[in-house]
């Protein structure tokens, strides 16, 4: 079942709010008394509701055994990132698995996700159609109308407890005061500004300003920060495109461009894969050969299966297909590719990753972040004009005459042989 985005940011919010009912009735049976269980303080778990969505998306052809396997892989990966963020935002763990078996740093476990496994898969198969029924009963005015306010009063508290907690303003007592009348109006939504916070927020502010001048002075994009993660994306969408590119000529014979944008040779979906995993499995790097392998291959096959879903629900157009090839998924991925996925994740972080780290952090810093900002922009720019040729070659296909400014230009300089060369493989989706 395909969602309208509407549709999905309904789910969003509900699975946020029922989150937040579930694990705040757990903490109050736990504790004996009321705790706020969300990243922000109104009644929103927005790491349940992000789940859903992205489950809602990946895994809505998927049932049975798949529903179940994947949605446990999606709920593990989501909970590892949101407590790491949570430790370094907020200073605290907010849960720890580290007593329980097959954990792994607290973050994750074996028998969380399988329990995350199973609600994923009630939610998705019987969760969403209720969800989406009782959205469709209302009228369409009045439900758009809620999504907004609902979403507005999430952003809202989410800005003010940031705003709060990090004391990045100079109006600290107008957000306090804002915060104030909000809460009067908006009550119903829960407790929003809690007494920590507020007392964290001159310590905040602080560490915050402590860290802004060790990146001013220090090595460049040392760890594994924002600054490495873009490089990073970067390195990986061009030796990506570059590996794919000389496997077809091996394998087919043939070059043929592998690049997802119309602008330089790099692959999105490998650059995403690079800065992704390099963030999750940064802190087990160090670890066996064994246990990359095996997070490479189930990281990257759910990867993988994301990226396709997506990419035909947006452009109509399906990229790749190993329908041909023996134990595949849909035809989206397949086995031999995902242990590809867990050998490329062994040689990254064994070979590669040092020695790109270490051209990385020899930039000089403000060069570096000055370098950092251009390419953001440069490939923001490169997505944009990509997504507009794809756009643009499915509408001709369909017989659609330019009728518009953008329409024009994208016909002068993307005509049906330049994309076809660009994207050799993509097939159309009727």
């Amino acid at each position: 079942m395909q969602y309208t985005g509407y549709e999905l940011l309904w789910l969003f919010l509900a699975y946020s709010f029922l989150g937040w009912v579930l694990e705040t009735a757990a903490a109050a049976v736990k504790q004996k008394k009321f705790v706020n269980r969300g990243m922000i303080n109104g009644p929103f778990c927005i790491i349940y509701g992000t789940a859903a969505a992205l489950m809602s998306v990946g895994l809505h052809e998927v049932t049975g055994l798949w529903l179940f396997l994947g949605s446990a892989i999606y709920a593990a990966s989501l909970e590892w990132i949101a407590g790491h963020l949570i430790e370094k935002y907020y200073r605290e763990r907010w849960w720890d698995y580290s007593k329980l078996r097959w954990n792994l740093d607290g973050y994750i476990c074996l028998s969380m996700s399988l329990l995350w496994g199973v609600l994923g898969f009630v939610c998705i198969k019987w969760g969403n159609p209720l969800l989406v029924k009782l959205y469709g009963i209302v009228p369409d005015l009045l439900r758009k109308a809620i999504v907004w306010i609902l979403l507005a009063a999430l952003l809202v508290d989410a800005l003010a407890t940031y705003i709060l907690l990090t004391g990045k303003s100079g109006y600290l007592d107008r957000w306090e005061a804002a915060d104030n009348r909000f809460e009067q109006v908006s009550a119903r939504l829960g407790k929003w500004i809690s007494t920590q916070v507020e007392k964290r927020i001159h310590s905040a502010y602080q560490v915050v300003e402590q860290l802004e001048m060790e990146e001013l002075f220090g090595t460049f994009a040392e760890g594994c920060g924002f600054y490495k993660v873009v490089w990073l994306f970067f390195a990986g969408a061009f030796l990506g495109d570059i590996t794919e590119t000389i496997f077809c000529r091996i394998t087919a014979g043939v070059w043929m461009s592998r690049s997802s944008v119309v602008w330089g040779p790099f692959s999105i979906v490998w650059g995403l894969a690079i800065a992704l995993v390099t963030a999750m499995l940064y802190k087990y790097r160090n670890r066996s050969e064994g246990f990359l392998f095996l997070a490479g291959t189930f990281l990257g096959g759910a990867y993988e299966y994301f990226c396709s879903v997506f990419t035909e629900m947006v452009f109509g157009t399906v990229f790749w297909d190993y329908s041909e090839i023996p134990f595949n998924l849909g035809g989206r991925i397949n086995l031999l590719y995902c242990f590809f996925w867990g050998i490329a994740a062994v040689v990254w972080f064994k070979c590669c990753y040092p020695f790109i780290s270490r051209m990385i952090e020899k930039l000089p810093v403000i060069l570096g972040k000055v370098s950092t900002w251009a390419l953001i922009l440069f490939m923001c720019c490169n997505i944009t004009v990509s997504c507009m040729a794809l756009a643009r070659y499915g509408e001709r296909q369909e017989g659609m005459a330019a009728a518009s400014g953008w329409q024009t230009w994208t016909d002068a300089h993307f005509p049906d042989e330049r994309v076809e060369r660009i994207y050799p493989n993509a097939i159309r989706v009727e």
